[in-house]
């Protein structure tokens, strides 16, 4: 007799293939990557420059760390919330007091911006080929977009991820049958209060997703999930609620008297800093500090394409079959309030005296405008696509490269100034060695010396500002001029060159009370003469 095998059917022996990532998405992610990759090189190589303001941020954050004080505000203002503090300060408290340790959050911020904004654009309709130019976008890295990104001054690195997070959670809040919601509607509240408290600038967009949430769920609104919401929005400004109301302080009069001080800046002024150099400048596609005349070519694309990704919008929401819910309309919906919002940040900007009195550093309120490029491109990638006109398509297509090859400029620009950057920061760190081996604990300086070089010691040196007259500066933290007033060995530090340095020289002599100075890689130091 004889005993036969069975065999298998090959179907049930077969190993499945390993499950691969479509092409778009895997470029998406090597983009990306790329994007998150450049921004960490450039923290190594101390770009972008740091200053007092962020500094004051790391000293918040050291104090945090040490159990010292839990600022609700950025120090000496009742406006602009602490939490880019809170995030780093567990890491100041593991590794000391370093610009870096103060922008790892700030990095891995933007690097969620990235994410949400890829999966943005996919819930918006985006094929991932869109996705993908989206990604590309956001990872170019310009001069004034890495500074909102990257330095921890306050508000800026933490809005964007913010306003895509709450576009995503609309998203999911108006398709039909999404599940249970109560969760979501506690993440939309949540995260809205903790921007009230952080830094209002992104508030248009809060209101044109919130008004577009009412517009679908108002029935949901009218029960559980309008207490939900309303609950977690002030568990999120609990900060600034509770700050407000013991100090009887006023954080709205605060944000609105920052919008510009002094003499009130001219229409026109403010018309060329908000509509002609403030875009360019938000969305990457100028040099370091300035803005060339063919880098300006965005100020006139924007305002089109901001009113024709509007109009596009708006033709689907009111055209697209379906009932309301029907995703196709929720696209729609949300495209049209992101543009309603960047429409609103534009427009609060526009009116400040900010845009026409520093236009260049102030374009830095226009930040979130990012928010908004998934539902800002989507004409042009529907006209490059499938252009109904060929004309339309060609043209659509030499936007989109401009978009990319001017954003490729200015990154390489902030790639070639790096290394001035960098050797601006070795000066400091020079500064900083020679006053520890001189055993200089106060001294007196400008403003934007003073908390830099507090935080650069982890607050060993303590510094009281100065005008470049010698009177008293802005002290962020009062008590850092008492301590520096009651030391009669305080020394002066001034850049070399600078007015102050100038004036200080002027007390350099042999004879009693005079200043003796030491020179330091582009620092002046002056000592009292004992």
């Amino acid at each position: 007799m004889t005993a036969g095998v069975r065999e298998e059917p090959r179907e049930a022996v077969r190993p499945r293939p390993p499950r691969r990532l479509p092409l778009p998405t895997l470029l998406a992610l090597l983009v990306g990557s790329a994007g998150v990759g450049y921004r960490l090189a450039l923290l190594f190589a101390d770009v972008p420059p740091t200053n007092s303001d962020e500094a004051t941020m790391g000293l918040a954050a050291l104090h945090i760390a040490r159990g010292d004080g839990f600022p609700v505000w950025f120090y000496g203002q009742a406006y602009m919330g602490t939490l880019e503090a809170y995030l780093a300060a567990p890491l100041v408290a593991l590794a000391g007091p370093s610009v870096l340790v103060l922008r790892l959050p700030t990095l891995a911020l933007y690097a969620l911006f990235l994410l949400l904004s890829w999966r943005l654009t996919r819930r918006l309709g985006g094929d991932r080929w869109y996705a993908l130019l989206v990604v590309a976008v956001l990872a170019l890295g310009a001069d004034r977009v890495v500074k909102n990104q990257l330095i921890a001054g306050g508000g800026y690195p933490e809005l964007n991820p913010a306003g895509a997070a709450l576009a995503l959670l609309t998203v999911g809040l108006c398709v039909t049958g999404a599940g249970a919601r109560l969760p979501r509607w506690a993440a939309w509240g949540l995260i809205s209060g903790v921007l009230l408290w952080v830094d209002p600038l992104i508030l248009p967009y809060v209101l044109a997703l919130g008004a577009l949430l009412v517009a679908r769920r108002w029935r949901e609104l009218a029960g559980r999930a309008g207490v939900v919401l309303a609950g977690a929005l002030l568990l999120g400004a609990a900060p600034m609620l509770v700050d407000s109301i013991r100090h009887g302080r006023n954080p709205v009069a605060a944000v609105l008297a920052a919008g510009g001080t002094g003499s009130p800046a001219d229409w026109a002024d403010r018309l060329h800093g908000a509509l002609v150099l403030g875009p360019p400048l938000a969305m990457g596609f100028c040099s370091p500090g300035r803005c060339a005349t063919w880098q300006l070519w965005w100020a006139v694309a924007f305002p089109v394409l901001l009113v024709l990704a509007a109009l596009t919008a708006w033709h689907t929401l009111r055209r697209a079959p379906g009932r309301p819910g029907s995703p196709e309309r929720v696209s729609a919906g949300v495209r049209l309030a992101l543009l309603g919002g960047a429409a609103g940040v534009l427009g609060a900007y526009a009116v400040s005296n900010a845009a026409g009195q520093t236009p260049i550093e102030s374009s830095r309120y226009l930040s979130c405008l990012a928010v908004a490029v998934p539902a800002l491109l989507w004409p042009l990638w529907q006209a490059a696509r499938r252009p109904a006109v060929r004309v339309a398509g060609v043209a659509a297509v030499v936007v989109l490269a401009g978009v990319l090859g001017t954003g490729v400029a200015a990154t390489v620009d902030v790639v070639r100034a790096a290394p001035a950057v960098h050797a601006e920061a070795d000066r400091h760190r020079s500064l900083v060695d020679t006053l520890g081996a001189l055993d200089v604990r106060n001294v007196r300086g400008g403003y934007w010396t003073c908390n830099r070089l507090t935080y650069a010691t982890g607050e060993n040196v303590l510094c009281a500002v100065v005008e470049d007259d010698l009177t008293p500066g802005f002290d962020r933290l009062p008590a850092y001029r008492r301590e520096v007033a009651a030391d009669p060995d305080a020394a002066w530090v001034a850049q070399a060159g600078s007015p102050l340095a100038a004036r200080l020289d002027e007390r350099v002599g042999a004879e009693s009370g005079a200043l003796d100075v030491v020179t330091v890689a582009g620092w002046r130091i002056y000592l009292p003469r004992r």
